[in-house]
């Protein structure tokens, strides 16, 4: 856990969430800024900045992301779902702490934006 990270401070408890799922590993809650009617975030409870801070013992951790991730948007009775990861402020990462943005419930276009 980092002190200063939102992220660690929300799953250690310090910080309320409206928690869809935790173990041990891993939490999905819902995101206070929704982009779509389904909008949640997974993340690892193990404090990794960014995706480019994934080491090759996090391989097995990043897997449990995505799984995570699709269970969640199942059981919230979505199917069709975009699955997000940012890298950087550039890329529009407000919060260091590697998360996954779970968005479905309407019609998502490509590009994004």
């Amino acid at each position: 856990m980092t002190t200063d990270c939102l992220f660690c401070k929300i799953a250690a408890g310090d910080i309320p969430a409206e928690k869809l799922y935790e173990d041990g590993e891993m939490l999905a809650f819902r995101d206070i800024a929704p982009q779509a009617p389904v909008h949640f975030l997974v993340i690892p409870k193990k404090h990794i900045a960014d995706p480019a801070g994934i080491g090759a013992e996090d391989e097995s951790l990043i897997g449990r992301m995505m799984r995570t991730g699709s269970q969640v948007a199942r059981e919230n009775g979505i199917s069709d779902f975009r699955l997000v990861f940012n890298n950087g402020a550039g890329a529009g990462q407000t919060v260091f702490h590697i998360h996954m943005h779970v968005l479905g419930g309407r019609s998502l276009g490509w590009p994004p934006g």
